[in-house]
């Protein structure tokens, strides 16, 4: 079969080469015509070339004086009629826009019964509108930030944290804690293999672990992960995660299909797979989100904001955005703000926002600044395991007898403070 392959092969190619070779000479044999190279000449082609660039040129200078006559009418302006009537004329002068001159006509009939442009409600007019009343300009703060990335000391992206041990306050410090999990529909693994490597495990164990105490809470925001956990599991544990999402303790959080790009996705796609995600939890789980939860988009955009704005959302959260806006906002103290669309006057639009102030949303930036401090409670990274702590302070298992002697030292700092006529509130 082999032998059979090559002798055909060897046939097929040795006619190829004959018959481009029969080619080539008989153009070779052929008088050259002036005409058609003359047509192909470079400097013609160049010339071609300037001509088209002229004439965009000169269309762009058309429909910048059409927008900037139609303004002038807007405003009230008669005169500007005859100004945009004048602009026809010249551009079907010159060639640059050929209008049929009833259509022409028409417009200009329009223009005049109504002696100036409105308009409609819903559609942007807002160019020469003033700028919305912040208390934060983002463009500007971009203007001034630059965007370098210093070492800032245990918060590497900060500035050197420090605080007094023996410091009196009568304030409790309140400690939110939120468990939450979250996995790409789409990076290094396939959706598939996502799903049955962990995502599968995460849903199964959120049950066991929420029932076994009614204090503990988790959220989940992708529901392209969810609903196909959801097509597993029986009647029964469909009901179990009903009751835990209508006890509080189960929250969906954006409930869009997927946590979506917000750098480079169109808007009608960001809309799609949120009324997708959407659409799905009220025919199944029967809930609708009132929070949003974007932790690992690449940038974040106004128009996300604006969008959960309107489907009824009252917060949302963001995390990645440059170190040095995080540091910006953090230093002023305006890591939440209510998000407001740089053209929205009325504060129509105003979204409360949170923005994780660290590196990342896991666990060693997400209890302070130091993540030495707050590594040594991921037990993902216990000794032995395949991740562990860069900063070189492990964490160790919790037992009855380290909580004591963390207690024990507790009470010897409290007493230390004491003899030293300070008091401390623990």
């Amino acid at each position: 079969m082999k032998r059979y392959i090559a002798v055909w092969g060897s046939i097929f190619f040795f006619v190829v080469c004959c018959s481009l070779y029969l080619m080539l000479e008989t153009l070779s044999m052929q008088p050259a015509r002036p005409d058609v190279l003359n047509e192909y000449d470079l400097d013609s082609i160049e010339g071609k070339i300037k001509r088209i660039e002229g004439d965009l040129q000169k269309n762009q200078d058309t429909i910048r004086k059409i927008k900037d006559t139609v303004r002038q009418i807007a405003k009230g302006d008669e005169n500007g009629i005859k100004s945009l009537k004048q602009i026809f004329d010249d551009a079907g002068n010159n060639g640059v826009v050929r209008m049929d001159e009833r259509f022409k006509d028409n417009i200009l009939e329009v223009l005049v019964a109504r002696k100036a442009v409105s308009i409609a409600e819903g559609m942007c007019g807002l160019q020469d509108a003033p700028e919305a009343k912040t208390d934060v300009k983002m463009l500007r703060v971009f203007d001034i930030l630059p965007f370098d990335n210093p070492d800032g000391g245990v918060w590497k992206q900060g500035w050197d944290i420090t605080y007094d041990h023996v410091q009196q306050t009568n304030q409790k410090l309140r400690v939110f804690i939120i468990p939450h999990s979250h996995c790409d529909p789409g990076w290094i693994k396939t959706f598939d293999k996502y799903y049955t490597d962990q995502t599968r495990f995460i849903f199964n164990n959120m049950v066991a672990k929420l029932e076994e105490d009614p204090r503990r809470r988790f959220i989940y925001a992708e529901m392209s992960f969810f609903s196909v956990w959801w097509d597993e599991i029986d009647n029964s544990m469909k009901e179990r995660v009903r009751k835990l999402v209508k006890s509080g303790q189960l929250e969906i959080v954006t409930g869009g299909w997927v946590m979506t790009d917000e750098a480079n996705a169109h808007y009608f796609a960001m809309i799609d797979q949120l009324i997708e995600g959407h659409q799905w939890l009220e025919g199944t789980v029967g809930v609708k989100p009132v929070s949003g939860w974007a932790i690992d988009p690449f940038g974040h955009s106004p128009t996300m904001a604006y969008i959960l704005k309107k489907v009824g959302l009252r917060s949302m959260l963001i995390q990645r955005v440059h170190y040095a806006v995080k540091k910006h906002l953090a230093r002023n103290k305006q890591l939440e703000f209510l998000w407001r669309q740089q053209w929205d006057q009325a504060g129509s639009t105003d979204m409360f926002c949170h923005m994780m102030p660290f590196y990342s949303y896991d666990v060693p930036h997400t209890c302070g600044p130091d993540p030495k401090i707050c590594c040594q409670f991921d037990f993902k990274r216990l000794p032995g395991g395949k991740l562990s702590c860069p900063w070189k302070v492990a964490p160790v298992p919790i037992t009855d007898k380290n909580v004591a002697e963390r207690v024990r030292k507790k009470e010897e700092l409290c007493d230390y403070q004491y003899d030293l006529g300070v008091g401390l509130r623990l």
